[in-house]
This record gives structure tokens, sequence and C-alpha cells, in this order.
């Protein structure tokens, strides 16, 4: 993780030695020496470590001391004395200083004390972030799965995420990008640094910059600090973007520039901080259609591109869902306070024939709301949305003779042709069944599928092999 030091010291010699020696990959220095509003700098340099004469915090000492340990950033503060004195030392530690030293020991003594400050700053960072994630983190056994489909995803998933590559996620809205993301993030060798989410689409336009690569102080009307961007606080771990498809154009640029160069350039800055991020973005938007569009730059996509990973909705993997609504229902037990304990025959039918347009997510706040409305230890059809009424009846959308019956005005075009493609699936596997006598062994060798994933798709569809023997030619 990258460790920001700031240097704010009356000794220009001593300042010179100290940058040449502490100034490595993992750690970025900015030096103060000299200039005449140096102490406003230090109090707006967002820094981890400050490095301080005494002479330059201006009286009193121990109050400007507690303004440092008092900054947003919780920075270590090591304080440089120009009198050896032990009653000083232990005033500035009182008032908050990590530690405090003679400016006149040797430069050796000196290096090591320093060198020893920034190492107990990045072990603390460390152990506040594994304390952060707690027993929440995302697993990859969240995604267990019954659907041969989502097996087959989650195979290709687990080959990629101890890699260091370039990811792009898509999915529909609700199908657990983000949560994918940070599994992949803890699958993967950068588990114990951050991971770091922006939402493209959630920031105007003047703030994505600022958020993403951060600003120096007075860059702008209004920055009155320095400011650390998503990429550096990400140093070290993962960085996740998502809805990429609404990224300004202007800002496109400069992302490509950080994934083929590694370096950020913060706004006001003179000079780019190099950073060891990985990247995965998200969107629900066809990138390709963007770009014919002139939407999203070629060059990026591709660099986006390098691997991606399309999550299946949740109406193609719909042996999933008594799964996942059981386990929603465990999950928000002691969030709502509420004894639910099992979800009635009648309702989980519904759940499972209805479409969910809004994914993984649509299922969570549909179990939810039903715990709060339910009178008894179980959801029952009543403690649904209407639109679930519906759900279990397989005519209303039922494709007829290649043309859709019901409702079908109020869907999008993804799903019409889901129900067609469903459609065609169920009436294939009907002929097919019945050309071999309901044979599982001979209908997946003519289908081209495994046993397993026809036996799925016959649950889904509630063909019985049973039904198809008397049609045997």
């Amino acid at each position: 993780m990258l460790i920001r030091v700031v240097l704010a010291l009356g000794d220009r010699e001593l300042q010179r030695g100290l940058e040449e020696q502490i100034g490595l990959a993992e750690i970025e220095v900015e030096g103060l020496t000299g200039e005449a509003d140096s102490w406003r700098q230090v109090v707006r340099s967002c820094a981890d470590v400050i490095v301080i004469s005494d002479s330059m915090i201006p009286a009193p000492v121990a109050g400007g001391i507690g303004l440092l340990a008092g900054l947003p950033e919780n920075p270590t503060i090591m304080v440089l004395q120009t009198e050896h004195s032990a009653e000083l030392q232990a005033g500035y530690i009182a008032a908050g200083a990590h530690s405090s030293l003679y400016s006149g020991i040797s430069r050796e003594r000196m290096i090591k004390a320093l060198e020893g400050t920034i190492e107990s700053r990045r072990l603390a960072m460390m152990r506040d972030r594994l304390d952060r994630r707690g027993r929440s983190v995302p697993k990859i056994s969240d995604f267990t799965t019954n659907s041969e489909v989502m097996q087959l995803f989650m195979n290709e998933v687990q080959l990629v995420a101890p890699s260091d590559s370039v990811l792009m996620i898509m999915g529909e809205t609700g199908v657990g990008k983000e949560h994918l993301a940070k599994v992949i993030h803890g699958e993967s060798p950068r588990a114990s640094g951050p991971f770091v989410a922006v939402n493209t689409a959630a920031l105007p336009e003047q703030l994505l910059e600022s958020e993403l690569f951060g600003h120096k102080q007075g860059a702008f009307t209004g920055a009155t600090r320095s400011r650390r961007g998503a990429f550096e606080q990400a140093h070290g771990g993962t960085i996740f973007l998502d809805e990429i498809g609404e990224m300004p154009l202007h800002l496109q640029a400069k992302l490509l520039r950080v994934l083929q160069e590694y370096e950020i350039q913060p706004i006001g800055a003179e000079k780019s901080s190099w950073v060891d991020v990985r990247v995965i973005a998200a969107t629900n938007k066809d990138l390709e259609q963007e770009v014919n569009s002139g939407n999203f730059r070629k060059d990026l996509y591709y660099r986006l591109s390098v691997i991606k990973l399309n999550i299946p909705p949740l109406r193609m993997r719909r042996e999933d869902i008594p799964h996942l609504a059981r386990r929603f229902v465990m999950d928000f037990k002691c969030k709502i306070g509420r004894d639910i304990r099992q979800i009635a025959e009648p309702a989980m039918a519904a759940l499972c024939s209805y479409e969910w347009p809004g994914n993984i997510r649509e299922l969570m706040n549909v179990i939810e709301r039903s715990m709060l409305l339910s009178r008894s230890g179980e959801i029952t059809m009543e403690n649904l949305p209407s639109a679930f009424l519906y759900a279990t009846d397989k005519n209303v959308d039922e494709p007829v003779n290649g043309n859709l019956a019901g409702n079908w005005q109020a869907k999008t075009l993804q799903h019409v042709v889901s129900l067609m493609v469903e459609h065609t699936e169920k009436e294939y596997l009907c002929r097919v069944l019945a050309e071999h006598g309901g044979s599982i062994r001979k209908t997946a060798d003519h289908a081209g599928i495994t046993t397993r994933s026809l036996y799925s798709k016959m649950r889904r569809y509630d063909l019985r092999k049973e039904d198809f023997k008397k049609r045997k030619r």
C-alpha cells in the first residue's frame, strides 16, 4: 500500500538526505522546507506520516501538534526538536506526536527511526483494513449453484481470479457485479490490500476526475485541502469501476493512461505518481455499440476487455432461486427481527416462475418485504407483491405458434427474446424426448449436452421422462 510522507523541516540538507533514503516505490515523499506557507500545506496535505521540525509549528507548539493529530487522516507525527530536552519530548508526545527526536542525532539513527515510524503506520493501515472486512467479506462460496450455466461461469471466475489482468464484468442490473468483484479481490493475491469501488455514473462529471485521481490544494475553487483519489487509495489492492460505460470521454483518456503506464496525475499536480492496482470494470451497457456510437473509446474498450465475464441473469438459472431465497430469509432474520423460517410451496413456485428483471437485488428486496408483511412463521402468496399472482400462470406469457400472447407489450425486448428462447428450448426437448421414448442418455447425446444439464432443464420446464415413454416410435 502507498504511504504518503510529508517532510516540513528547517534543515534543507537534512530534508534532501531523508528524501533520498526513504523515497521508495511504496512511499511518496513531499518536501515543504523553505516555503512561506509550509504549515498550511502540511495541514492540507492528507499525509499518512508527517515529519516536522518544532520550529515550523506555530505557537503554541502543543496546540499545533494536536491540530495535526486531529486531521481526518489521523496521521502519524514525528517531531524533530531543535533543543535536546526530555521535557519537550514528553510534552510533544502528550500532545499527540507518535515520536519526538532531537534533530542533532546522527543521520543513521534518524533514518532508522523514520523507517520504523513508516512501518508502524503501514501495519496499522493493514490491521484496520482486515478489521473492516470482518466476517462479511464476500467468498467464492456465495456463488454455490445448481445451474450448469452458472457452474461453467464460476469455473471461469476461479481461473482468472488469481491473475492481475484487467477484468470486465458484464451483466444486467442487479446480478451482483460488485459482489463478484469483491469475491475476485478476496481470492486474489491482493486480498490483504484495499478494495475501492467507484460508481462512475453516480458523480457529476466535475467531481469524478477528483474522485478517481485526487487533487492538490488550490487546484480549483473549493479545493482547500489536498485529496487522495480512488486509484491512490486502492494502491496494492483492487479498484472497481462500476458503470464504466457512463464515463466521460476526456476521463476515458486519463483512465487509458493509468492502464498503460500505471501512473496517475492528481488535478493541479506537477508530477505523476506510480500506483499498483488491479482494475475491474463493470457495465450493463453494450460497449461495442457505445464504441460504434462514438460514446466510448475503442482503445480503452480493448484494454478493458482483456477478460470479459458475463454474469448469467437469474431467470437463466432458476435452479438457484430456492437456495438463494432461503439464504436471504436467514440473512434478514436478524436484521428485521422476524422469526420467519420457511417459504410456503405455492410462494416458492411463484418465485421460481417470475422473470426477475431486477435479478438478485430484486429477489433480496422481495424476500425482505415479504418477511416484514408475514404474520406467521412462513412467507405465503399473500406476502408477495401482486406481480407474483400471475407468475404461476404458465400460459400468460407462453409463446404460441411463434407469437407472444398475453402482456408481452409490458416487457422489454430482452425479456421477450428470453421468453422465445425458453419456449423454443422447451419445445425442442419435448420433441427429442418423444423421439427417444424418454431416454435421458439418448436425448442428451442428441441435444449435445450432458445428462446433468438435461435433468436441470427438465426440472426447469416441469418435464418428466415417464410422460414421453408412450410416445416412443
